[in-house]
């Protein structure tokens, strides 16, 4: 299955591995960029030299197209901006903010740059200061997420723009990727699924959490206050609950008090397990998650998938 985000980023299927900070490394990335889609390492708010690290592992790993998505609102994303100049780096992916101020540095090393977006108007701004293709994030994705859905919200930008449409959120197998190719998606972009591939370096524990999954274990915590956040139901989630209600009483409510909660819990949940006060972050597909398996194999049964599932849906409308 080609596509114009397989020609554009010269990879063999049009998957891209969600840049899922604490999560997303070499490891996952490699693998992922191994088995034909696009790799992608996060940055989150990890300094330069971490981030350089895991750009020179990927590189020994892989001669393949891999990417590094970019936090703006990183203390870092400064530093983390020259390091995928310096390293030559051919995919960039953003989100938390606009990089339009990068944009003229990032297309003289000639880096594809790929922003995150949550609506219509930011997408048609992002193909108006450059970018070259968008990543459409609808609210059932995992981590921090906006107000709309995938399947709303995919068809309106892709209307919307000419450049590229990489549909995000909600998709975790090949009927989901068949559904966002009907929408006008060019491609999609995978987070939750490769939770468990067998290159996840996260905890054993989270991995549990996804595969044990059912529809209803995952909820959006701050969704009047600061960024809201999908995961997995725990004691922390229901903290943020009750500490919403409590501030929302208030008339001078204090959002300090919801950093200080979620202070290191991304890290708690990746790097020591504990699945009941850190931030298990998870889409509303982790349901349909039920074995761990390598890279490979999630890709191949993504496109076997799709193919299935579109020349049914040809057949039976024939």
């Amino acid at each position: 299955m080609q596509s114009k985000i397989c020609k554009l980023l010269n990879i063999e299927y049009p998957i891209l591995q969600g840049g899922m900070a604490w999560i997303a490394d070499a490891a996952l990335a490699g693998a992922v960029s191994e088995a034909g889609g696009l790799g992608i390492i996060a940055g989150g708010n990890a300094p330069k030299e971490v981030v350089q690290e895991e750009i020179r592992k990927i590189k020994e790993m892989t001669d393949k197209p891999f990417a590094v998505n970019i936090m703006l609102l990183s203390p870092f994303a400064e530093d983390i901006v020259d390091l995928v100049c310096e390293e030559s780096v051919p995919v960039v992916t953003t989100g938390a903010g606009n990089p339009s101020k990068y944009m003229e540095r990032f297309k003289a090393h000639n880096i594809k740059v790929i922003p995150v977006v949550p609506s219509v108007a930011l997408g048609t701004r992002m193909e108006k200061i450059g970018a070259d293709a968008v990543i459409v994030e609808g609210m059932e994705a995992g981590g921090h997420i906006g107000k709309l859905t995938t399947m709303s919200l995919v068809p309106q930008i892709v209307d919307a723009v000419s450049v590229p449409v990489i549909a995000a959120g909600g998709i975790g197998d090949g009927r989901g990727m068949a559904a966002a190719l009907m929408l006008g998606a060019e491609g999609v972009q995978i987070g939750t699924r490769f939770l468990v591939a067998e290159e996840c370096t996260v905890h054993e524990n989270y991995k549990q959490k996804i595969i044990k999954a059912r529809d209803i274990d995952t909820v959006v915590t701050c969704q009047h206050f600061g960024h809201p956040v999908r995961a997995m139901k725990n004691k922390l989630t229901r903290e943020y609950d009750q500490l919403e209600k409590q501030e929302l009483k208030s008339d001078t409510p204090d959002t300090q008090k919801f950093d200080e909660l979620g202070h290191g819990a991304l890290r708690k949940a990746v790097v020591e397990g504990d699945m009941e006060r850190g931030s298990v972050m998870a889409g509303q597909i982790a349901g349909m998650i039920k074995k761990e398996e390598t890279a490979k194999e999630i890709i191949e049964s993504f496109m076997q998938e799709t193919e299935e599932v579109i020349h049914a849906q040809i057949e039976r409308f024939r």
